[in-house]
């Protein structure tokens, strides 16, 4: 890795994170596109490299949440418990079932696409109409967590970052939602860097990380979400719903549009 590469991966995580770090999003799910299409990172190295970036940006915020003694609750316990099973076995299948980049582009379209939508069209209702929602159960919130685990395993975003939009969406306030995503983002992260470094000495191709770049947008996911959660109370939380479901929209709709070529 050459250093204006380093200093665009810095750049970016930066950026990304301090926009996504205040709804419990690490940033992952919107790096991801610019390791592919700007940073040149192949597939599937680039899911083990995006893991990599939550695992080194994922202790800025939560320091910040652990200082304001957010970080307890039974929250965060289900959404680890859920999403590590999930991404030991997302990360088999991102490995052994879909190492190809047509399948990798239609996964992020398909999973980017009715996020964003319906995280839009769920803020716009909640301004609308702001009834109070009913919270999901603690076994709703377990089977939904391991199945975003798995998500999160094939695509490398920790599965926080679906969960945070999802749990938010449902009902839960982004107070109480963002640190426990943020958690689960973090242990689930290590835990699959993990097993696609293991899997990198029995399988051949491009499948371990790449460190360099990983640990230089991880720097800047770093000192991003410490800025992030830090700017958590002073935030409008609907602009930053429907900003996050309007880069989710964009994103899914690159993809969408390059598999149509």
């Amino acid at each position: 890795m050459d250093w204006p590469t380093g200093l665009l991966g810095f750049a970016a995580g930066l950026l990304i994170s301090v926009a996504t770090a205040p709804v419990g999003v690490s940033g992952a799910v919107f790096l991801l596109p610019v390791q592919v299409s700007v940073l040149g990172v192949p597939s599937p190295a680039v899911t083990p490299t995006n893991l990599l970036y939550n695992v080194v940006a994922g202790p800025g915020a939560l320091l910040r949440h652990h200082r304001a003694g957010t970080l307890r609750g039974p929250l965060t316990r289900l959404l680890v418990l859920g999403t590590v099973p999930g991404m030991v076995v997302g990360a088999a299948i991102r490995v052994f079932a879909v190492p190809g980049p047509s399948v990798f582009r239609l996964l992020i379209a398909v999973l980017l696409l009715p996020l964003g939508g319906w995280l839009c069209l769920r803020t716009l209702r909640r301004a609308s109409r702001p009834a109070p929602a009913r919270e999901p159960s603690s076994r709703a919130v377990t089977r939904l967590a391991m199945a975003v685990g798995v998500a999160g395993g094939i695509y490398g975003i920790g599965g926080g970052s679906l969960l945070g939009p999802i749990l938010v969406g449902r009902g839960m306030p982004v107070a109480k939602v963002a640190p426990a995503a943020l958690a689960a983002t973090f242990v689930t992260s290590v835990v699959g860097a993990g097993t696609y470094a293991l899997l990198s000495l029995t399988t051949t191709g491009d499948i371990a990380p790449y460190w360099s770049l990983g640990l230089a947008c991880g720097l800047g996911g770093l000192c991003g979400g410490y800025l992030g959660a830090r700017l958590q109370p002073r935030l409008p939380e609907t602009a930053l719903r429907l900003l996050l479901g309007v880069l989710a929209l964009g994103v899914g709709g690159l993809y969408a549009v390059q598999l149509l070529r």
